[in-house]
């Protein structure tokens, strides 16, 4: 459990991201990097490894009105593949408030977002499999995939409320399924 000056730090100490909502340039055309649905950044049959390599791409990321992906600077826009979602919650942070909970949640590329209003939890239950498929709504039209783990300690801090697991965050109440 964290303090609530931890979870400001973590969401406070982040450096700036680049202003990608005032570049619009002309599509220059497909790259091949295609970000897998566990997470991974492919270009060219190849992982690129560099952790703060991918932390730069994701940086520059935003899905546009079409759907698609794409890697934006103020003078080239390239699309990219992504087989689920662009990006993973990998851990969180939780901080109980006499006003409510708080909680912070950490992507793959070292990016903290507090759950509520502008970060909501959202689960769509796959038709095929009828498994929760949760994630995290982040700017540019992106959204983050809750891991596994993630998601098994979110329901266990979840209440069940009419048959609903109900997870309470300030004053947001985020549906993550039937019980």
């Amino acid at each position: 459990m964290a303090t609530l000056t931890a979870i400001e730090s973590l969401l406070r100490d982040q450096r700036g991201a680049p202003p990608i909502e005032k570049w619009h340039p002309e599509l220059s055309g497909d790259i091949d990097i295609v970000i897998t649905s566990d997470g991974r950044w492919i270009h060219e049959g190849g992982e690129i490894k560099r952790h703060k390599l991918v932390n730069l791409f994701a940086s520059i990321l935003r899905r546009e009105k079409d759907g698609e992906y794409y890697l934006v600077t103020p003078v080239e826009k390239w699309r990219i593949t992504v087989e689920d979602l662009p990006l993973q919650i990998i851990d969180f942070e939780v901080s109980e408030l006499a006003e409510g909970r708080r909680i912070a949640v950490k992507t793959n590329v070292d990016m903290w977002l507090e759950l509520g209003t502008v970060h909501p939890l959202k689960v769509v239950t796959d038709e095929a499999t009828q498994e929760p498929k949760p994630a995290v709504v982040l700017e540019h039209g992106l959204e983050a995939r809750i891991n596994r783990a993630c998601f098994y300690k979110l329901v266990e801090l979840a209440e069940c409320i009419d048959g609903q697991l109900v997870l309470k965050v300030g004053s947001e109440n985020f549906e993550l399924g039937r019980i």
